[in-house]
């Protein structure tokens, strides 16, 4: 074929121009939302702590929510710099808050009933779900389309070395 015409070379030029700024809009959005969430954890942080010192007495509700903060700060902060989403620790924070709701219940009702066995079972299916993805993601790493590894970065590494590692 011959060469190609200017409609079709200011169709691709315009095809590029609309595919950065569009990235570069993404990326924009992404950088913000992720300042404003992490911004609205630490601030709500504060305002518990500040709520806690202000009754006198810190109870263990207060701790657990204190952790849920914690976790959460640290999950903006991974997905920052690593751009996964760290699904283990949305199971964390799911834990916590399941074990606060429970500790709750029992210290204001002074009574356990079914609704503590129902909460304990959600908190025993989120730890067989945290070994889940541990087991697969230490098993099956993440692969591009042509079978290589994706590209590494520190906190990958550092992730997965915590996949593999025990606990203990």
């Amino acid at each position: 074929m011959g060469k190609p015409n200017w409609a079709e070379l200011m169709r691709e030029r315009m095809h590029g121009l609309a595919e950065s700024l569009g990235n570069l809009l993404m990326e924009a959005f992404h950088y913000l939302a992720l300042f404003a969430i992490g911004a609205i954890t630490a601030w709500a942080a504060v305002m518990a702590f500040l709520g806690m010192l202000e009754k006198g007495h810190i109870t263990v509700d207060d701790i657990l929510l204190l952790f849920i903060y914690l976790e959460l700060a640290a999950m903006v902060g991974i997905y920052f710099k690593t751009n996964h989403m760290p699904i283990r620790f949305m199971i964390y924070v799911a834990i916590t808050a399941l074990t606060r709701l429970m500790i709750s219940d029992i210290s204001h009702n002074h009574k356990p009933d079914m609704g503590v066995v129902m909460v304990s079972g959600a908190i025993l299916l989120l730890a067989v779900a945290i070994f889940v993805v541990r087991y697969a993601s230490s098993r099956f790493p993440a692969v591009q389309a042509d079978g290589q590894r994706r590209k590494r970065n520190s906190a990958d590494d550092a992730a997965e070395k915590d996949d593999t590692q025990s606990d203990d």
